[in-house]
């Protein structure tokens, strides 16, 4: 059974190839008439006949007026280029009435289906992201391209999730992103970057597979649902693989492992700025706190750095008095209850956990010394 949303992209498509006929017959029928046109009068002319009076025998014979003969037709080759000039000149212009009506007719239908003023704006469309799916995380996209005031187009093949964003104000299209021929309308090989997150991992595969094809410099980013995916579509072609599941865990345990760096990052605008420029070049920023007996409180701020073999450095200390030491040189202490601002790369989530592990007693001959 044929699935509807197929049939119906295949017709808008089948309509855009179907309707785009008659403006390409207008054009042919134009030129042949003016070619008609020209040479019939160059052959009035080169019988000794004014370039005015040809031209003016010529229109009037073309159009079918028949107001009279400029002047006499008195000679075989007379009549039978004037026959001749008959015949193929309004063919010409029977056929060129034809593909008026035809344009006239085309532009009012497309305009009541509303698909001139779609393509036109998707044609106008120069390193913008289309968006491949309007699930959640398309909607988000959306918003937030909208926000940045980045030009962007949606492939949706649900038809009413099309009008719900063309409500909205967003250019969208209806069709199925694994067809090539759709991503050609959505203007691909204009793109900067496509963004495929449906909830189908062998539809992204096979989106990134089509685009990567289309356009070799396109940026792709696509969504995974299994770990296993990630690899697949890399080597699909994509430069970016995002797994919302493992982004959402990883989140979770951050918030349990980093309470505190919310709080802070909230609270300082600049800090969110700087956040986002560390985050740019694989970088963070965490707040972690030294609990009583942890395994680097007490050390030093250099000791604590060496322990941590480069997954972070320490550039704020806030003591629980309100002592606030920025760029804490390498023999400051570490005290309990401080809340240490770390610029942390790698795993993010394992980097600072260090400081709330209970410190490890040292063995000495017989005896454990906390």
């Amino acid at each position: 059974m044929n699935d509807p949303d197929d049939e119906f992209s295949a017709f808008t498509q089948g309509a855009n190839r179907v309707l785009g006929s008659p403006v390409r017959l207008l054009s042919g029928t134009l030129i042949y008439v003016a070619v008609i046109f020209v040479v019939s009068t160059i052959g009035y002319i080169t019988h000794g006949w004014p370039p005015g009076d040809a031209a003016y025998m010529v229109l009037l014979t073309i159009f079918s007026v028949g107001y009279g003969e400029v002047r006499p037709i008195d000679t075989t080759f007379l009549r039978l280029w004037t026959t001749a000039t008959i015949v193929l000149g309004c063919t010409g212009m029977i056929v060129l009435t034809g593909a008026l009506v035809q344009v006239f007719t085309l532009f009012q239908f497309r305009q009541l289906l509303g698909i001139d003023k779609m393509q036109t704006d998707i044609e106008k469309l120069k390193d913008h992201a289309i968006i491949c799916g309007l699930g959640r995380i398309g909607v988000q996209l959306a918003k937030a391209l909208t926000e940045a005031r980045h030009p962007f187009l949606i492939i949706e093949r649900n038809p009413a999730k099309v009008e719900d964003a063309k409500a909205q104000g967003w250019l969208a299209m209806v069709g199925e992103a694994t067809h090539e021929d759709v991503l050609r309308l959505a203007g691909i090989e204009h793109a900067r970057v496509l963004a495929s997150v449906l909830p189908d991992d062998a539809a992204n595969v096979f989106i990134t597979l089509s685009a990567r094809s289309l356009n070799p410099k396109v940026q792709i980013i696509a969504r995974g649902e299994a770990p296993t995916t990630e690899r697949k579509l890399f080597h699909a072609g994509a430069d970016k693989v995002v797994l919302p599941t493992h982004i959402g865990a990883e989140r979770i345990v951050e918030l349990i492992l980093y309470p505190a760096t919310d709080a802070a990052i909230q609270n300082a605008e600049h800090m969110s700025d700087t956040r986002r420029f560390l985050h740019d070049i694989g970088l963070d920023l965490e707040v972690v706190t030294a609990v009583p007996k942890g395994a680097l409180t007490g050390a030093s701020v250099g000791e604590a750095e060496r322990r941590g073999a480069g997954a972070f450095f320490i550039v704020q200390i806030d003591r629980a008095n309100g002592q606030s030491i920025q760029h804490p040189g390498e023999d400051v202490n570490i005290e309990p209850g401080d809340s240490i601002l770390l610029v942390v790369r790698g795993t993010r989530l394992s980097a600072g956990a260090i400081f709330g592990v209970p410190a490890t007693p040292v063995k000495q001959g017989r005896a454990y010394l906390g």
